[in-house]
């Protein structure tokens, strides 16, 4: 039973088409039924019409079940990103099958490039089966990481060196390494990030840390989402201020969906600062988070930020009651990375004030201590980080420079491009050298 018997059309007419259960199992086994490979229209072409088929959506995330006989299988996909459905769990008379999830994700052929999500990609996928020579357009368009396994370089485009790509997008861009060889690196300010579990143990960040205190989450592996915002903040090679310190409040992110715990967490850090021993002082908390002004007792979030205000700390998240961002994508082919050289990025925020570096970029991975992944589609998680950083900055100049002020400067000395405003981190330090 090959990919093609898969792809017939029968079920696509509606006539059921009949299976054993042992024919899925033996498809299973020979990899023609994979996780993450294999599409709704391709089981149909197996079973026939389902029986039952249901979508749900949980935020970002779609579902597709569809019930046969005795089959169940259920299917996903990243709803704000275009892709197809494919296979996420597969049941036979309600036991599992193994479709090869927790498993290396082998790639067949050149077609599965097409169920791959732009977010999640090849990351820690194995192309080496394929020729890719003519596939460069589709892998312009995939995230990879340093797990992924390539064929030889006789089978890959000219000019596509995914090593290199993983070493030059850990650039930060926007003049920011230029800053770092001047001594602004964030140096003496304390960063402070509520996210998910974090991998401590990473290169990017793991001298950085002066406090890491888990919320909730003992016991739980760590998440893809933290490493990637520790490095943006104060990673040693794409971090935007590696000289900083970061104080990391690891929480279940999934859960808290009141802003109770999210106010009472940022009270209790903005605290810290009274005790003289917590050093150096959190000027900045960075928080992931866009749906504040969307929940239950927004004004008790206020309150807390307005409260963390007056001690002189600034709360930077994605919510447009904030500030509204923007994403923007690097253009590969530009080694210095000016404003200029960044296309709007998939997500932004509609009139965006401010657009920050998010896609078309190397970050730390959860994976492992060296791991790192290039991500193609950034989004708006990435951009709170960066500007946590980029307040760092300012706050090592001059430390006497308000919250409020800080979010002024960043618009005020915006780059005005083709994308939109560009937070511009040099020209920044340049109007705070004026001011002093």
């Amino acid at each position: 039973m090959g990919l093609l018997a898969l792809g017939a059309s029968s079920g696509e007419t509606g006539d059921p088409k009949p299976a054993s259960a042992e024919a899925v199992r033996e498809a299973a086994t020979a990899g023609t039924i994979a996780f993450k490979l294999t599409t709704p229209e391709e089981l149909r072409g197996l079973l026939g019409r389902p029986e039952r088929e249901e979508k749900r959506r949980d935020g970002d995330w779609e579902t597709m079940v569809q019930e046969f006989s005795d089959v169940k299988a259920v299917f996903g996909r990243l709803g704000e990103l275009p892709g197809p459905y494919t296979l996420v769990e597969l049941r036979v008379a309600g036991a599992e099958v193994d479709i090869g999830r927790g498993r290396q994700i082998v790639l067949r052929t050149v077609d599965d490039l097409k169920k791959l999500d732009s977010f999640w990609g090849l990351a820690g996928m194995s192309a080496a089966r394929l020729d890719l020579r003519e596939q460069l357009s589709r892998l312009s368009n995939l995230t990879l990481d340093s797990g992924t396994v390539w064929p030889g370089q006789d089978r890959l485009p000219e000019g596509f060196n995914p090593v290199d790509l993983l070493e030059q997008g850990k650039n930060p861009g926007l003049g920011v390494r230029k800053l770092h060889e001047a001594g602004i690196d964030g140096r003496g300010v304390g960063i402070a990030i509520i996210d998910q579990p974090l991998l401590r143990e990473h290169e990017e960040y793991r001298d950085r840390i002066v406090r890491y205190e888990p919320v909730e989450v003992e016991g739980v592996e760590p998440q893809m989402h933290g490493p990637a915002v520790a490095g943006i903040a104060v990673g040693k090679d794409c971090g935007v201020a590696p000289g900083a310190s970061l104080y990391y409040f690891a929480v279940p992110m999934w859960k808290w969906q009141q802003n109770e715990p999210w106010a009472e967490l940022l009270e209790r850090i903005v605290k810290l600062n009274d005790n003289p021993k917590n050093t150096p002082r959190i000027r900045v908390v960075s928080i992931s988070l866009g749906a504040f002004s969307q929940r239950p007792n927004y004004a008790l979030w206020k309150q807390a930020v307005q409260r963390a205000e007056e001690a002189n700390v600034l709360v930077v998240t994605c919510d447009p009651d904030f500030l509204r961002i923007g994403t923007l994508k690097r253009i590969e082919d530009r080694p210095e990375l000016k404003p200029a050289d960044y296309l709007r990025g998939f997500y932004s925020q509609p009139g965006a004030a401010l657009c920050v570096p998010a896609a078309n970029r190397t970050l730390a991975s959860f994976k492992g201590p060296r791991a790192y992944t290039y991500y193609r589609t950034g989004g708006m998680s990435w951009t709170v980080p960066y500007l946590a950083g980029v307040a760092a900055l300012g706050w090592q100049v001059d430390p006497d420079i308000r919250p409020s002020e800080m979010v002024q400067l960043w618009r005020q000395t915006a780059a005005r491009t083709a994308a939109g405003p560009v937070i511009d981190p040099r020209a920044l330090i340049e109007a705070i050298n004026k001011r002093r």
